[in-house]
């Protein structure tokens, strides 16, 4: 039978290779962090790798006269946008403002921006209800005791073994060990950011055939 990771395996794969925190008795601090600093390995791989199995597609409506729309949650980085099937084109902000500085005066959708953090800019205003469609990059949902897996553990089990240790060296003091948590993580990403180059490619060039 393979391995599949879970939140509660991997927990158990880095006391072994820590040596520590094997139970709330001996090890406290240890065993109580270990969780968060899974947090942090997931942060890490999303904020430098982007992968295939990060990307999502949402749909939501164009509402006439509004011109700001809520990001999805766990939100990374935009994609792309269509509006009824047609592509629109990211800008600054400060460009939508100029191009567009009455959000009060609707036409037909044909840029966006980051608002902020949590929001989209569309310009010009949406003078009629739309299908606005949004490909994005999330933050896979976190590893926790009721969410027991996601893609990384299923398809990247050691880039997040290894994140997860590199995020454990600092807050144990163990600097010695961080040069190889950091080269075999290096290498594990590196490795799954070519084969999704390949998929990339190999799409790519689907598409220009037909």
């Amino acid at each position: 039978m393979s391995y599949v990771m879970t939140f509660n395996s991997l927990q158990d794969d880095l006391r072994r290779y820590l040596e520590r925190g094997f139970t709330a008795e001996s090890d406290p601090i240890v065993y109580e962090q270990l969780p968060r600093l899974i947090n942090l390995a997931e942060r890490r791989i999303a904020r430098e790798l982007k992968l295939q199995g990060f990307i999502r597609f949402v749909q939501t409506t164009l509402v006439p006269g509004t011109s700001v729309y809520e990001k999805p949650d766990r939100w990374r980085d935009t994609v792309s946008m269509t509006v009824n099937g047609q592509p629109i084109f990211t800008r600054s902000y400060e460009y939508l403002r100029s191009y567009w500085p009455s959000p009060a005066l609707t036409a037909e959708p044909e840029f966006y921006a980051d608002y902020d953090y949590n929001h989209w800019l569309i310009a010009p205003t949406p003078a009629a209800a739309a299908t606005l469609e949004i490909s994005y990059y999330e933050l896979p949902r976190p590893l926790d005791d009721d969410n027991q897996s996601n893609w990384l553990s299923t398809y990247a089990p050691n880039v997040l073994l290894y994140a997860a240790l590199l995020e454990t060296t600092p807050f144990l003091k163990n600097d010695e060990r961080i040069a190889t948590w950091q080269a075999m993580y290096d290498r594990a990403a590196q490795s799954l950011n070519g084969e999704d180059l390949g998929k990339i490619l190999d799409r790519s060039a689907t598409r220009s055939e037909v």
